[in-house]
């Protein structure tokens, strides 16, 4: 039996490392349209590049609205769908409080008069998207725009959606974390995505068998700095506090078909807590998760029965989703 073409390329890219395990006649040449394809998106999407879209539409806030392209309303609607479904707990206009945490070169964390003076700017209410002329603006100046809730998540259902137009059916891609797999291994067999141990480096509390699905994970041990009193500051924010999210939770990954659903919703589970974080998830058809509580417990919602496979030692209790 003719064994498929495999191309497995890393690189680095929106801030990340990217790896990609492609199998099929034009593996080659559909990887170098996937870095091709990251690359057009960091310079359309990232707040960090001048001249993105996101740039342009921060740097008018409070004075007028952009013109941007079709694409980039397409996922400031999408992750102000969210935002709304929230209740805010995922903000799409959280950039003030990005940049004042700065979690990649923090000490210490800001003063409580500045994060509240900052949270008061963050409002996903004032961001206004005009589809029918590709206009985008925010009400106040000082806002912004920071869409690392979404982006690389948005990037994943790209690169699937590309790797289809090339033939492909079986392929592995991930983007710092978030796995977005096509078809099943070429052998017909499931990919499996390890999930962290939010506490043991190099550990992992179980993995799951996922064929045509998009894992993400969001978690407090990955970005995080600790202050001379020992204190340990993550980077995922509440928007409504204005301080890392303190929900109960330590991680939280989420599995849907689709990667940029899975990517912000596993930001707004985990700021939203177990309760109300399964409640939202409940929105979503075909959605599920599986939360690691404070106290490392491992909760997975039902859909999940027959995929999960805990790691040695880990127990797992069911949760309804």
């Amino acid at each position: 039996m003719v064994q498929p073409v495999c191309v497995e390329y890393s690189h680095f890219g929106m801030d990340t490392g990217i790896t990609y395990r492609v199998y099929g006649k034009q593996a080659e040449t559909a990887v170098q349209a996937m870095q091709a394809e990251i690359q057009r998106l960091e310079h359309l999407l990232s707040r960090y590049l001048p001249h993105s879209d996101i740039d342009s539409i921060n740097r008018q806030a409070g004075k007028e609205m952009v013109p941007v392209k079709d694409e980039t309303c397409e996922v400031l609607s999408r992750a102000l769908m969210l935002s709304q479904l929230s209740k805010g707990l995922f903000d799409v206009a959280i950039g003030p409080l990005v940049a004042l945490w700065d979690y990649k070169h923090a000490a210490s964390a800001p003063g409580k008069t500045r994060i509240l003076e900052t949270r008061s700017l963050v409002d996903y209410r004032d961001l206004m998207v005009r589809r029918d002329g590709n206009l985008v603006g925010l009400r106040k100046t000082g806002q912004s725009i920071d869409l690392g809730g979404i982006g690389k998540g948005y990037a994943g259902s790209c690169c699937i959606h590309l790797l289809q137009t090339y033939g492909i059916v079986s392929a592995f891609v991930d983007l710092g974390g978030n796995v977005s797999t096509l078809g099943s291994k070429p052998d017909g067999s499931p990919w499996k995505v390890g999930i962290r141990h939010p506490r043991h480096t190099d550990s992992l509390l179980g993995a799951l068998d996922t064929s045509n699905t998009s894992v993400v994970t969001s978690g407090d041990y990955e970005r995080y700095f600790e202050d001379a009193e020992g204190n340990r500051w993550h980077h995922i924010l509440n928007p409504t506090t204005g301080y890392p999210a303190q929900s109960g939770l330590m991680s939280v990954t989420v599995v849907c078909r689709d990667s940029w659903l899975a990517d912000a919703l596993s930001t707004a589970v985990f700021v939203a807590g177990m309760e109300a974080g399964l409640e939202l998830l409940s929105h979503f058809s075909g959605t599920e998760a599986v939360l690691v509580d404070d106290h490392l417990q491992v909760f997975i919602t039902q859909g999940l029965t027959s995929s999960f496979r805990p790691g040695q030692g880990v127990d797992v209790s069911m949760v309804k989703g």
